[in-house]
């Protein structure tokens, strides 16, 4: 004990000149510290409430929901349930509202039965969850009410029935914010459902049947009993354990991307540290040579400033758990638009520890790299200028710690992501990329160091030249910029190519309005007042849905039963809505086959399919796929493969069958045409909705601007948190040239004895300075081109067409604030007298 309080009583006093340099170089550490705590902590709560609130969520026991109705046999086992039922109707459709003569495309729900069984619709006033289901009235979305205008009492019309609104609506049950200003929803009593007539062949519908159920009937082993039997008839069935477990799982995949995102920030602040500790043992290498002429043992030696450094680096993390706590209180609030409950923050004590431990753990380990060499400091450095202190044996401790901070790593990210592939490979991705980025550096400074020419000037010979002398931080900064400068870079590139593509869906030729629900006696007199507001019918389609019975000589129900079955249960259950023609769209390539007419009842059916449906349901040229007609088995033969372009606002069919065969089969036409201006827009659709109240009219342009207002939303949210890794590397690049000003004092006292002018060390000075940004940003954005290029190509599969501009903003910017940055902190080196300089190094 006695000697403990020996070591820290030198610990302290030896410190005394150096704790603001300590405190900033660890200040590194703050900034990852907070992150991590406020991700988590965010998280956490998160789960929290939805485990509180999953009941209230789903608003029953039991969910089956499917996009067509159920069929008898199902319908019985879901009957057979005690307790409490009620059903809804969902679909999209148009709506127009008399009080301001203008139209909304709207979310209808219709509902019958108490529901929700758990908590209750939220409507303002209270009364309206209830009296809305008495007469002909709704429930209207806040958010649509505040733009039209709306108050209670007012009506709005949906399909050929006008409803009274009883209240406004402030939380869909299961819906988030961010579907508001896509299509707003509406509620109205399932009964006055038909009367709106918008219930056609091939309507777009969705099903949904909830229980009720007694508190002694497990229902989550009842639906494990049934899922397969009702998956294979595309109904899916949902627990409120299902619907914690699946909104856990959504937002764990951004909670575990950002995460990654803070864990890079905390690492890069550890490389400061490390990095500024090597400087600052170096500084310290005479008092520490003199503590061992005065018999202190090397271990001892090393435990003086292990306790600095542990000491300063513990309160660097507090610090930091503090802003992360702080932090913490606005993620809500930038992510309000995307949870599905409210969020009350509390303090996450979890989070805290995790933080404690993890910031402690690699701030101490970091640290140990660079202090473990004091233990090898000889007397003789007292007496001597340099002595070669280093050994061609192997430190194993270094090695281990190497390998425990790898452990620590891996084993925080375990207990994260709880798999130990996803954490190893969030591991082996940091040390790939450390050992990229470290790899580079090493490689530009061996190029610069044996290739500047003898023919530069003396300004630039010399501020290169500072990038690989002695005590340089030129590795240390391009890894942490560039590895901050990476990720930012990143996203900012992934968000201008989403915006790009969503913004080219329309652009020039491309359609901005769907017309769909249209029956076939309807179409001539809408083809009439579309060409009487002079727009162009780009497409008139027709659409009829059917079911997969069989395909290559099985039944469905033999292909599920068999155990072998490739094809994936999507292309098998889904409600097929296909259409007939003759001929390839402009959209499409003919990737194999060809399209073969039917002339005759003799001749074999051959239809196209897109390819991606063809890989889903394993089928290829000429194998027999037999379709349920809406009562009527088909048997066809595939014919062709297409490759579909996606990205145009066209309508696209998996599905093609030839002319001749479905046109007397139910169905429903669908017009596709383009607006020049939103004034057209909406003049033409108030008119289409006025004369035909059961189509509904998809406003592209509106819909992609909500696409771009969430992406924009999405993207802020990752930047927010993205940019601890920028700020990390410049706190990094702020502590580096700071505890190596010493150095460069010396240096610029040396150039100014020998006749070097002042203005001079500025331009060396600013020469290093303005290389080491470029070098930086050229190494950040360099990997955030191939990182973005890769992620473009193989997982969003979109062209690369990215803006320079951000590029060459963040490269200048980059570049500016490093100098900027330097410059001040050398301001001391270039206006202090030589003799001043002199003196206090003597004094």
């Amino acid at each position: 004990m006695n000697k403990f309080k020996f070591l820290w009583n030198i610990a302290i006093r030896d410190s005394r000149k150096n704790r603001s340099k300590l405190l900033l170089f660890m200040s590194s550490i703050i900034l990852g510290v907070a992150a991590l705590v406020a991700i988590n902590s965010f998280n956490y709560n998160l789960r929290k409430e939805i485990n509180k609130e999953a009941a209230t969520l789903l608003g029953a026991d039991l969910s089956a929901t499917s996009n067509r109705p159920m069929d008898s046999t199902m319908m019985n086992i879901l009957d057979s349930l005690p307790g409490e039922k009620a059903k809804e109707m969902e679909m999209m459709s148009m709506s127009y509202i008399p009080k301001t003569d203008e139209t909304q495309f709207v979310r209808l729900k219709a509902l019958e039965g108490d529901f929700p069984f758990y908590g209750k619709i939220k409507t303002i006033s209270s009364e309206a969850a209830q009296t809305y289901k008495t007469g002909r009235s709704a429930l209207v979305d806040e958010s649509l009410m505040l733009q039209h205008g709306l108050q209670k009492g007012d009506s709005i019309k949906v399909g050929k029935t006008t409803f009274e609104i009883k209240g406004k609506l402030s939380g869909a049950i299961g819906s988030v914010g961010a579907m508001s200003s896509v299509a707003p929803v509406i509620y109205i009593n399932m009964t006055d459902i038909d009367s709106t007539g918008l219930i056609q062949p091939g309507s777009l519908i969705n099903y949904a049947y909830y229980f009720k159920v007694p508190a002694n009937l497990n229902i989550d082993e009842w639906k494990a009993k049934r899922k397969n039997q009702f998956r294979s008839e595309n109904v899916r069935l949902e627990t409120i354990e299902d619907r914690k477990e699946n909104l856990n799982r959504a937002f764990s995949f951004l909670n575990y991307f950002l995460n990654l995102v803070a864990i890079v920030a905390l690492l890069l602040g550890c490389l400061g540290v490390a990095s500024s500790v090597l400087i600052y043992v170096k500084s310290k290498t005479n008092s520490i040579a003199l503590l061992r002429c005065l018999g202190m043992k090397p271990w001892d030696a090393f435990l003086v400033y292990f306790i600095q450094i542990t000491f300063l680096g513990t309160i660097g993390v507090w610090i930091g758990i503090g802003f992360g706590v702080i932090i913490q209180s606005a993620l809500p609030l930038l992510m309000v638009d995307f949870l599905p409950v409210s969020i009350q923050m509390a303090v996450s004590p979890r989070a805290i520890l995790e933080g404690l431990i993890v910031g402690i753990s690699v701030t101490t380990l970091f640290s140990l790299i660079p202090l473990i060499s004091i233990r090898n400091i000889s007397p003789l450095r007292t007496l001597r200028v340099a002595t070669d202190e280093t050994s061609d044996q192997r430190d194993w401790l270094k090695i281990g710690l190497y390998v425990a901070i790898i452990l620590v790593l891996t084993i925080y990210l375990w207990v994260l992501t709880s798999s130990i592939l996803a954490a190893l490979g969030f591991v082996v991705g940091i040390v790939v990329s450390y050992l990229l980025l470290s790899g580079f550096a090493f490689l530009v400074i061996k190029i610069l160091k044996n290739s500047i020419s003898s023919s530069a000037g003396f300004v630039v010979k010399q501020g290169l030249s500072n990038l690989f002398r002695p005590d340089n931080q030129t590795q240390t900064i391009m890894v942490t910029l560039g590895m901050g400068t990476a990720v930012l870079t990143t996203l900012l590139i992934l968000q201008s190519i989403l915006l790009n593509n969503v913004s080219l869906m329309d652009s020039g030729k491309q359609p901005n309005m769907i017309l769909y629900g249209i029956e076939t006696n309807q179409m001539s007199e809408l083809k009439s007042l579309t060409e009487s507001y002079k727009l162009p019918i780009l497409q008139q389609v027709p659409v009829v849905t059917m079911k997969i019975d069989g395909w290559k000589g099985k039944t469905k129900a033999q292909w599920l039963a068999d155990s072998t079955m490739t094809a994936e249960r999507w292309a098998v259950n889904r409600e097929a809505r296909v259409t007939y023609r003759d001929t390839i769209s402009e959209d499409e390539t003919l990737v194999e086959g060809s399209v073969k007419p039917y002339r005759n009842p003799s001749d074999s059916i051959f239809v196209s399919l897109g390819t991606t449906f063809a890989e889903a349901l394993d089928v290829e040229l000429g194998d027999e796929i037999v379709f349920n007609v809406q009562g009527t088995r088909m048997v066809t033969y595939v014919g062709s493969l297409r490759e579909i372009e996606f990205r145009n606002l066209s309508t696209r069919f998996f599905i093609v069958f030839p002319n001749g065969i479905l046109e007397q089969a139910p169905q429903f036409q669908v017009l596709v045409t383009k607006t020049p201006d939103n004034a057209t827009m909406a003049n033409y659709r108030g008119a289409v909705v006025k004369v035909f109240p059961n189509v509904s009219v998809i406003d592209l342009t509106t819909i992609l601007q909500s696409v771009n207002d969430i992406l924009k939303k999405v993207s802020f949210i990752i930047q927010f948190m993205a940019i601890f890794s920028l700020l990390t590397g410049l706190i990094v690049l702020i502590s580096s040239l700071t505890l190596s000003k010493y150095q460069r004092l010396k240096e610029s006292i040396l150039l100014r004895t020998i006749g070097a002018s002042r203005a001079q060390i500025i331009k060396i000075n600013a020469t290093e300075y303005t290389f080491l940004g470029v070098l930086s940003a050229l190494t950040g954005v360099g990997i955030a081109l191939i990182a973005s290029f890769i992620l473009t190509k193989v997982q969003l599969k979109l062209d690369f067409d990215i803006s320079w501009w951000i590029l060459l903003s963040i490269g200048f910017g980059l570049v500016l604030i490093t100098v900027i940055i330097g410059m001040f902190n050398s301001r001391d080196v270039v206006s202090n007298p030589p003799l001043e300089v002199l003196r206090k190094e003597n004094g």
